[in-house]
């Protein structure tokens, strides 16, 4: 592994160039450019805020719906989206892959940091939102840092074992907005955390974005620091699935060209 870490960071100029072109592409002959990075879950947050705070109330600890939503929705549409354009990232540049050599992870790899900058943006208006409602969490604050390397490691791993496995079996591309529609369900954000049975919340804080989502609102809205039953368990796993996924990667990289 160590040697693939070495030939990636000497083609770092091409991830960074290739994650620009991302960018670019994304938004090229878009009437509302990077404010589409705002609108997802800003839409998203006043569906919700309808629905959960008239039609169907849900707890929030005191916090306003409004952000109680949207500081979820904003990690959350990072990661779903890094999903949507990554996965697809080797079959849709089959050209590239098939005529020219390079670390083939840079392609999924620039997905994801095209959409860390749309995280970028949307985390803007949150703390606008955050100075609206009065919130200001203080030092603790800080704990975003490993909260946000871990969310990328989490999303690295599962886009670069989604993209090898959509080269094998083009089923996968289907799959892929129905498990993002489950495993949104599956995290709390439209929920506290604190709404799962207690005898479920071992089995439930396996899924990472779980832990990662509960540990943004910790962290910025109620000012606590990050509780361990709730991060660790997917901390763990997102390393196993960081190596395993960079392995298989890695390993299946030599078929890639014959079977796209």
């Amino acid at each position: 592994m160590f040697e693939h870490w070495v030939k990636l960071y000497q083609y770092r100029d091409l991830l960074w160039l290739w994650t620009l072109r991302e960018i670019r592409v994304r938004y090229k002959q878009s009437l509302l450019g990077v404010a589409w990075a705002v609108l997802q879950p800003l839409a998203l947050t006043i569906i919700f805020t309808v629905i959960f705070s008239y039609l169907v109330r849900v707890d929030t600890d005191g916090i306003p719906y409004p952000i109680f939503s949207y500081v979820a929705l904003v990690p959350w549409t990072f990661f779903a989206t890094s999903l949507n354009f990554g996965i697809a990232s080797l079959v849709n540049n089959m050209n590239l892959v098939t005529k020219i050599y390079f670390p083939r992870e840079i392609l999924p790899m620039a997905s994801v940091g095209a959409a860390f900058v749309d995280f970028f943006v949307s985390a803007v208006i949150l703390a606008g939102m955050m100075l609206f409602y009065g919130i200001r969490p203080g030092w603790v604050s800080l704990w975003v840092v490993p909260l946000l390397v871990l969310q990328i490691a989490l999303t690295t791993a599962v886009v670069l074992l989604g993209a090898a496995f959509l080269v094998f079996f083009r089923d996968v591309r289907f799959i892929v907005p129905l498990l993002i529609q489950i495993w949104m369900y599956a995290t709390p954000i439209i929920y506290p955390a604190t709404s799962v049975p207690l005898q479920f919340r071992t089995l439930y804080f396996l899924n990472p974005m779980a832990g990662i989502i509960d540990g943004y609102r910790r962290v910025l809205l109620l000012g606590e620091s990050l509780s361990p039953d709730t991060i660790v368990p997917g901390a763990i796993l997102t390393l196993v699935l960081l190596i395993g996924g960079y392995i298989f990667f890695k390993r299946s990289e030599p078929v890639f060209a014959d079977l796209i």
